[in-house]
């Protein structure tokens, strides 16, 4: 399935860095920027984090929430904020069906090997859970920059 701008965002579960499960929609009510990233503490995941969190004024200013999901596990997740001082929810998608109902579990390939993996993607959810924007294959520079812009411009 393939999502598009206008669609209702899918609404499986989460689960936070305290264990705690939550839908999607719990986050209904203000926008919601939901990128999807393949493990933390790697470069590139790294510095979408830190992206992202060098804008959360901003991203607050303008009333939309940040959630960041990977497969890794809460307590990984509670190490990689308090690491990098992170001002972004992570969530984990333990079980993959976060992944699969955003179409971001994909096969990629690396010198020549093919694997299943996330694939980099950010979706901006309006308030009433559509989806505003969608940005596949990121490009991490400038990328937090480009999702701040559309998320004022929902305001």
């Amino acid at each position: 399935m393939t999502l598009n701008i206008g669609d209702s965002a899918p609404d499986p579960v989460v689960t936070l860095p305290d264990g705690s499960e939550s839908p999607i929609s719990a986050w209904r009510g203000k926008p919601l920027v939901l990128y999807f990233y393949p493990k933390d503490d790697t470069p590139g995941c790294t510095t979408e984090a830190k992206d992202f969190t060098a804008l959360a004024d901003e991203f607050a200013a303008a009333g939309t929430q940040i959630l960041g999901i990977s497969k890794d596990t809460p307590a990984k997740h509670t190490k990689f904020i308090a690491k990098h001082e992170l001002k972004v929810e992570l969530a984990s998608d333990v079980d993959g069906s976060v992944c699969e109902a955003f179409g971001t579990w994909v096969e990629k390939s690396l010198y020549g090997r093919k694997y299943m993996g996330i694939d980099r993607a950010t979706f901006l959810i309006d308030a009433e859970g559509k989806i505003a924007q969608i940005w596949r294959k990121v490009k991490v520079k400038g990328h937090a920059e480009a999702v701040l812009k559309e998320a004022q411009a929902l305001g």
